[in-house]
């Protein structure tokens, strides 16, 4: 009889076993010793042979889906198929006010920063390039100052890491060839592609990326670009008929873009122009004063966010209806500025505000409030106005951060580890720091207790039980010795007044020359403010929380100061659910590492069981 091999046990030595077992039910081999026989060499080839097949067809179907795909070349080639182009390495970029002085006689009235004009800065001793990628324009202002500006008038003018590099085909095919860019850190968003007649032709078209089309037929003049599997960029462009022009044989294309260091060109400041402008007969030196520190250099897209942001763009094809096309189109386009971001319709907002589309975005560390702004313009101006519903507005809401408390207290039988109490608490700290890293600290993430406490359970056989205390705080900055009121909204629901604890507490700040800080009264929704020293409530009734809005209103709130190095007023609160807090709109979790602690009680009790 023969037996099967199920594809689950396509290891070698159960594929080996069931061909020992098929031939063993025959009536040739039924006595048969495999024993180092050459029959059973045969069974190892016949073995291996299987097993390299299986785990070949396995790893090819991982390849052919998105969510099981592992190498990168996979996941490009099925992101290309879904329309997902994901971001090649960025350039840093900052903002600049550019100047030039020229008082002689018979000055021009205009003068002109030509593209690609270059300017250098240092950070941490190493020096760095930037260069406009547009011409500039600027007038006279009648003493010989001439401010050069934006095609629409503004004088913020933007400046990009990198090395500028240059890179030209011959059209020899009339198929459609791809023209290979051999730079894995091209800046494709850099990329200025034009096609001249000839090699020494000064006649060209400019062509523009695809992402940028509106409307494409056969006049259109656009290029792609995608990351092959080797981590070079393959350009393509139009069949010539339906999906626009392409280049024709002996046409010359030029392709000009900036190599970036990505991160490493974040955060300068100080910018110096690397060359003058010839204005009439006069050399002028050019003049450079930075508005924002620069920011956005990035790596390329990792594989992660492909698989995340792939389905979500394919879903949205290229318009803005619903939430979840805003996030799709924000993180495919400004993804290098962003940690994340979120949207949700006016009807959602709190209060209401219909005909809005509300935006919020947590962008990375030591993004400046200019660079803020812009994107935030540009987001406006170049993605909502071309993609979204007419009469819809888009509103752009900060990020809130909602800080955890998390107490974890756990029994510890020191007899079952060599590990002190003193090192398994510090082993917690790490893991409870390391879920908050990994598993919140942006947009839609939900802190769920019960995953914490199973990792600390799993931590050391020492730990007998764990228990995990959770509170969830909002921060405010008062305005000192003036009273005010002040709104601090969570984005949970705050458990309702007990006999024994106190819901709501607050940090220490100075109030009539003491250390006071706010608690609720027991059974009661009402905040005092009390004396540490003395236990003695200072103002009897100084706001209340609303259990269900999962917020404290304070009334008339006027501390003098705040104790210690903080400038803030954190008020804590015991959440109506400690076992899961699902954040809402733009609000994001993070774990408040002060607050927060581990304590390990010794069962001593079970040692001497032990003894």
């Amino acid at each position: 009889m023969a037996t099967s091999i199920e594809s689950t046990q396509l290891d070698f030595a159960r594929v080996k076993e069931s061909l020992k077992t098929h031939f063993l039910a025959t009536d040739a081999f039924a006595d048969y010793d495999f024993s180092a026989s050459a029959l059973d060499s045969i069974l190892d080839v016949l073995a291996y042979n299987t097993h390299y097949n299986g785990l070949t067809a396995n790893f090819a179907l991982n390849e052919a889906f998105l969510n099981t795909a592992q190498l990168r070349g996979s996941v490009l080639s099925i992101a290309e198929s879904l329309g997902y182009t994901p971001r090649s390495k960025t350039s840093a970029s900052a903002t600049v006010n550019i100047s030039v002085n020229n008082t002689a006689s018979g000055r021009p009235t205009t003068a002109t920063l030509p593209i690609n004009s270059r300017f250098n800065t240092t950070i941490d001793d190493v020096t760095y390039t930037f260069y406009t990628t547009e011409q500039y324009l600027a007038s006279d202002d009648g003493n010989g100052v001439y401010n050069f500006k934006t095609s629409l008038g503004s004088a913020d003018i933007p400046i990009f890491e990198g090395t500028l590099k240059t890179k030209s085909f011959l059209v020899s095919s009339n198929d459609n060839p791809i023209y290979i860019i051999p730079d894995a850190n091209m800046d494709t968003s850099t990329a200025v592609v034009n096609v001249f007649e000839t090699r020494t032709s000064t006649v060209f078209n400019s062509f523009l990326p695809y992402s940028k089309a509106v409307q494409v037929n056969d006049d259109s003049r656009f290029y792609g670009l995608r990351e092959a599997p080797n981590g070079f960029y393959e350009m393509y462009f139009g069949d010539g008929a339906v999906i626009g022009q392409k280049p024709t044989v002996g046409q010359f294309i030029v392709v000009t873009y900036l190599s970036t260091l990505d991160e490493a060109g974040n955060g300068a400041s100080t910018f110096t122009a690397q060359s003058n402008i010839t204005m009439g007969s006069t050399n002028v030196a050019v003049n450079a004063t930075a508005v924002s520190r620069s920011s956005g250099g990035a790596v390329k897209e990792s594989i992660d966010s492909i698989k995340q942001n792939a389905p979500i763009q394919f879903a949205a094809q290229n318009r803005l209806v619903t939430a979840e096309d805003y996030i799709a189109l924000i993180n495919a386009n400004y993804g290098s500025y962003l940690n994340g971001s979120t949207a949700w319709g006016g009807e959602d907002n709190d209060p209401p505000s219909y005909g809005c589309a509300y935006v919020s975005l947590n962008y990375k560390t030591g993004t400046d409030a200019a660079t803020r702004a812009q994107v935030e313009s540009d987001i406006v101006n170049d993605l909502s106005a071309n993609r979204s519903i007419m009469s819809i507005d888009t509103k752009f809401s900060d990020a809130q951060t909602c800080f955890i408390e998390a107490s974890t207290t756990f029994n510890f039988n020191p007899s079952l580890s060599t590990t002190t109490p003193a090192a398994i608490e510090g082993q917690v700290n790490t893991l409870v720091k390391n879920y908050f890293t990994t598993n919140l600290g942006t947009f839609n993430k939900v802190f769920r207790r019960s995953s914490i406490i199973a990792d600390v359970d799993d931590l050391s056989e020492a730990i007998l039980n764990c228990k995990m205390d959770v509170k969830v705080q909002r921060r405010f900055t008062p305005t000192l010795s003036q009273s005010n009121p002040y709104t601090v909204q969570y984005p949970v629901g705050i458990a309702a007044p007990s006999s024994v604890d106190r819901i709501v507490t607050s940090n220490l700040f100075r109030l009539f020359n003491q250390d006071c800080r706010i608690r609720n009264k027991l059974n009661s929704n009402i905040l005092e403010v009390v004396s540490v020293s003395t236990d003695l409530t200072v103002v009897t009734n100084v706001g209340t929380y609303n259990s269900a809005a999962g917020t404290v209103n304070l009334v008339g709130f006027a501390p003098d100061g705040v104790v210690g190095s903080s400038t803030e007023i954190k008020i804590s609160a015991t959440p109506a659910n400690q076992s899961t807090v699902r954040p809402l709109r733009n609000f994001i979790l993070s774990l408040d590492t002060v607050a927060s602690f581990s304590a390990a009680n010794i069962d001593y009790e079970r040692i001497k069981v032990n003894l």
